[in-house]
Protein backbone atom coordinates (compact mmCIF):
# COMPACT_ATOMS: atom_id res chain seq x y z
CA UNK A 1 0.00 0.00 0.00
CA UNK A 2 1.19 3.40 -1.09
CA UNK A 3 2.55 5.88 2.08
CA UNK A 4 2.82 9.34 1.66
CA UNK A 5 3.56 11.76 4.33
CA UNK A 6 0.89 14.34 5.98
CA UNK A 7 1.64 17.39 8.20
CA UNK A 8 0.62 16.65 12.07
CA UNK A 9 -3.15 17.08 13.09
CA UNK A 10 -2.02 18.68 16.67
CA UNK A 11 1.03 20.03 16.27
CA UNK A 12 1.17 21.67 12.55
CA UNK A 13 4.93 20.89 12.64
CA UNK A 14 5.91 17.75 12.10
CA UNK A 15 5.46 15.20 9.48
CA UNK A 16 3.79 11.71 9.98
CA UNK A 17 4.05 8.80 7.44
CA UNK A 18 0.50 7.68 6.71
CA UNK A 19 -1.52 5.42 4.44
CA UNK A 20 -4.61 6.29 2.58
CA UNK A 21 -6.96 4.75 5.21
CA UNK A 22 -5.31 7.17 7.85
CA UNK A 23 -8.07 9.62 9.04
CA UNK A 24 -6.50 11.37 12.36
CA UNK A 25 -2.42 12.04 11.49
CA UNK A 26 -0.69 12.54 14.90
CA UNK A 27 3.42 12.79 15.20
CA UNK A 28 4.99 10.49 17.74
CA UNK A 29 5.86 13.67 19.67
CA UNK A 30 1.83 14.40 20.25
CA UNK A 31 1.14 10.75 20.45
CA UNK A 32 3.95 10.66 23.48
CA UNK A 33 2.46 13.29 25.43
CA UNK A 34 -0.45 11.85 25.80
CA UNK A 35 0.52 8.15 26.16
CA UNK A 36 2.83 9.96 29.09
CA UNK A 37 0.30 11.26 31.06
CA UNK A 38 -0.24 9.59 34.92
CA UNK A 39 -3.19 6.44 35.70
CA UNK A 40 -4.47 7.31 38.76
CA UNK A 41 -6.46 3.77 39.08
CA UNK A 42 -3.72 1.06 40.41
CA UNK A 43 -4.94 -1.82 38.69
CA UNK A 44 -4.48 -0.42 34.87
CA UNK A 45 -1.15 1.74 36.20
CA UNK A 46 0.20 -1.94 37.22
CA UNK A 47 -0.97 -2.46 33.52
CA UNK A 48 0.59 0.05 31.60
CA UNK A 49 3.69 0.53 33.92
CA UNK A 50 6.19 -0.77 31.08
CA UNK A 51 9.51 0.69 29.49
CA UNK A 52 8.51 3.27 27.62
CA UNK A 53 10.52 2.26 24.45
CA UNK A 54 7.89 -0.52 24.24
CA UNK A 55 5.51 2.41 24.00
CA UNK A 56 7.74 4.35 20.70
CA UNK A 57 7.70 0.74 19.05
CA UNK A 58 4.19 -0.13 18.94
CA UNK A 59 1.24 2.35 17.53
CA UNK A 60 -0.90 -0.89 19.34
CA UNK A 61 -0.19 -0.10 22.85
CA UNK A 62 -0.11 3.33 22.51
CA UNK A 63 -3.51 3.47 20.73
CA UNK A 64 -4.77 1.08 23.74
CA UNK A 65 -3.58 3.35 26.22
CA UNK A 66 -5.03 6.34 24.75
CA UNK A 67 -8.48 4.68 24.52
CA UNK A 68 -8.34 4.06 28.19
CA UNK A 69 -7.49 8.05 29.05
CA UNK A 70 -10.13 8.68 26.79
CA UNK A 71 -12.61 6.43 27.63
CA UNK A 72 -11.63 5.87 31.62
CA UNK A 73 -11.89 1.82 31.05
CA UNK A 74 -11.10 -0.80 28.74
CA UNK A 75 -12.72 -4.67 27.55
CA UNK A 76 -11.42 -7.71 29.00
CA UNK A 77 -10.12 -8.64 25.11
CA UNK A 78 -8.40 -4.99 25.18
CA UNK A 79 -6.50 -5.83 28.28
CA UNK A 80 -6.07 -9.42 27.03
CA UNK A 81 -4.16 -8.07 23.78
CA UNK A 82 -2.16 -5.31 25.21
CA UNK A 83 -0.60 -8.06 28.09
CA UNK A 84 -0.33 -11.07 24.94
CA UNK A 85 1.50 -8.08 23.15
CA UNK A 86 4.08 -7.02 26.02
CA UNK A 87 4.88 -9.99 26.41
CA UNK A 88 5.94 -11.13 22.71
CA UNK A 89 7.93 -7.93 22.39
CA UNK A 90 9.81 -8.15 25.84
CA UNK A 91 10.39 -11.95 24.34
CA UNK A 92 11.18 -10.71 20.89
CA UNK A 93 14.14 -7.97 22.84
CA UNK A 94 15.15 -11.03 25.26
CA UNK A 95 15.69 -14.22 23.39
CA UNK A 96 17.59 -15.80 25.76
CA UNK A 97 14.14 -16.10 27.88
Amino acid sequence: MAAFKQICSRCKKNYVLIQRRTPYPICMDCNMREVDQKVEDPEYEKLFKIPRDLYLKSKFLRDIKTNYLRFGDLTEKQIAAFKETVEKMQNADNPSN
